[in-house]
């Protein structure tokens, strides 16, 4: 059965675009057909990050508007085989997505996916509330700081009473945790939060780390989701997170200081 899972937070500039393309991919290269459709309607970045940009010629607000059809705005990845993406529009308000028309989107995305992923705007405007209304699964994305973590429970208060599944009584949107742009060493140094701290604030499952990292601003402006360099920190670690998310038992990494050796010592590096 199909699973819409939305990527969400409470502040911008999290890692939210970044996480959904990174999953989206990440659960096509596992065999899963995958969906990631993007939510923040008159932005527009997903396309951006997936490299295809150039291909848009129809978006999520014409299907809901009955001017193109769902096959006509998808964009089938050319790099990952089963991985397609659904543009925003941005040209278009946020007002355009109504309830009827996104449910009416997500239900014939569901006959053909295994995996619907909505990469969520920031906040709690009309946009973020609609991404997340139809959510089985959440991924609350959060730096390790203290505003960023409380913007986060704030989501969580909203996805414990305001999803489709909340107003039908229906078992709850199970939510995970996602740390991005983590640092031991700013962590060691008290200028940051740690795991620990922010689970203790959130109280819900560890999904992944992300650790700070250049490959991603590299591979964002490469138009290459972050998780097809597999040689970087960050491109494993949301390997390690798709893994966990379908349910395997990964060991998390990059949640501490990595010790220098004695030629690194000498040497630097």
């Amino acid at each position: 059965m199909a699973k819409i899972i939305v990527v969400t937070s409470g502040k911008g500039g999290v890692g939210k675009t970044t996480s959904s393309a990174a999953i989206g991919t990440g659960l096509a290269l596992k065999g899963y057909k995958t969906a990631i459709v993007d939510f923040d309607i008159g932005l527009r970045n997903l396309d951006l990050i997936m490299g295809c940009e150039r291909r848009v010629v129809y978006d999520f607000v014409n299907v809901i508007n009955g001017e193109a059809n769902l096959k006509q705005a998808l964009i089938k990845d050319k790099r990952v085989d089963k991985l397609f993406i659904l543009p925003a529009s941005q040209t278009r308000d946020k007002d355009a997505l109504t309830k009827e028309g996104v449910e009416r989107v997500l239900t014939d995305l569901k006959k053909d996916f295994d995996f619907i992923v909505c990469d969520s705007p920031a906040g709690i405007e009309a946009g973020a509330l609609m991404a997340l209304y139809f959510a089985d699964e959440a991924i609350v994305t959060t730096n390790p700081e203290v505003s960023s973590v409380r913007d986060s429970d704030r989501i969580l208060g909203i996805l414990q009473s305001k999803s489709k599944r909340a107003e039908e009584g229906l078992e709850p949107v199970k939510e995970h945790l996602l740390l991005t742009r983590y640092n031991p060493e700013r962590v060691e140094r008290g200028e940051m939060l740690s795991v620990e701290d922010v689970q203790d604030i959130l109280a819900i499952d560890l999904l992944g780390v992300i650790p700070e990292s250049k490959a991603v601003l590299n591979a964002s402006n490469s138009g290459q989701p972050v998780i097809l360099d597999s040689d970087s920190d960050a491109g494993q670690a949301y390997l390690d997170t798709v893994s966990r998310l379908v349910g395997e038992q990964i060991d998390f990494r990059f949640l501490s200081v990595e010790k220098k050796g004695l030629l690194k010592r000498i040497f630097g590096g």
